[in-house]
């Protein structure tokens, strides 16, 4: 039963985190922002939102490392 939960808990915070990547306005200027990237910044509409997002990517990866190392604990 744990490692159901747990398994759950991995793909909830694997499309977390490949939604706060996909929303970063990337440091070089990358392909996001050549096709118009900038509609990221428009839809939190705060400066510091960057900020958040880059906080909120790494929560996430450090809770799906936990999350791993737990799931093969217990498998």
């Amino acid at each position: 039963m744990a490692i159901t939960i747990i398994t759950i808990a991995i793909a909830l915070v694997c499309f977390l985190l490949m939604g706060a990547v996909l929303i970063q306005n990337p440091k070089g200027g990358g392909l996001d922002s050549t096709f118009g990237g900038g509609g990221a910044n428009q839809m939190f509409g705060a400066a510091k939102s960057g900020d958040f997002i880059e906080k909120f990517t790494w929560y996430c990866a450090i809770a799906l490392f936990v999350l791993c190392i737990t799931a093969s604990y217990f498998a």
